[in-house]
């Protein structure tokens, strides 16, 4: 298991999430990031390619350091300063207010304590800053959901700890974080039990 987990699952995850669809998300989500940017869960660093030119600095945040060439190779091409940090998202270490953003494309399915998680992002968000949110997560058809709940096991499994069952604008909400914008769909060619999406944008809430 733990071959598959740090050698095969890696490769597969990094095929897999390179596809066209999904590039295509990451440049819509990540078009609105600016300033100093921190990254939770940076898997492979399939997101560097579509940071703007807006960015002035990014930090990338993960307990788990997946393929460290591919990640040196993709930092080394990108056009503004990047620090790598092997930190979990539950515990980061940055100061209060740091980040002007705060960046998650298929990490909150994945982390073991992701409400603790949501509430480091608000203490290390800027006053005006947005946190931007890229997730599968439980669908609104029960049918499906209940089907989710039924695969869950076999998926934490295959896939290292991910869940596909998880409500992520409930976690969001409960964190303390103000959901602004809240996009739900169906990622096209994806099987819909994995393939749910939630996309947005939160900011801090309020009196924080």
């Amino acid at each position: 298991m733990k071959l598959y987990a740090e050698y095969l699952f890696p490769r597969l995850m990094d095929w897999m999430m390179s596809g066209e669809t999904f590039q295509r998300l990451r440049a819509h989500l990540l078009k609105d990031t600016r300033g100093n940017v921190l990254e939770i869960g940076y898997g492979t660093a399939l997101n560097l390619p579509h940071y703007p030119a807006t960015v002035t600095h990014l930090t990338l945040a993960d307990p788990a350091r997946l393929l460290r060439s591919k990640v040196r190779q993709r930092t080394a091409q990108a056009a503004f300063p990047v620090t790598v940090e092997e930190q979990p998202a539950e515990s980061l270490s940055f100061p209060d207010r740091h980040f002007d953003r705060v960046v998650s494309t298929w990490t909150l399915c994945t982390i073991s304590d992701p409400e603790r998680a949501l509430r480091e992002i608000g203490r290390v968000l800027k006053p005006d800053g947005l946190f931007l949110f890229l997730e599968h997560g439980r669908s609104d058809d029960r049918h499906i959901a209940v089907w989710q709940d039924r695969l869950n096991p076999i998926q934490r499994v295959a896939a290292c700890g991910c869940n596909v069952n998880r409500r992520i604008d409930q976690l969001i909400e409960k964190s303390g974080l103000r959901l602004v914008r809240l996009r739900r769909f169906h990622m096209s060619g994806v099987p819909r039990v994995i393939g749910e999406m939630y996309q947005g944008q939160c900011v801090r809430g309020n009196g924080d």
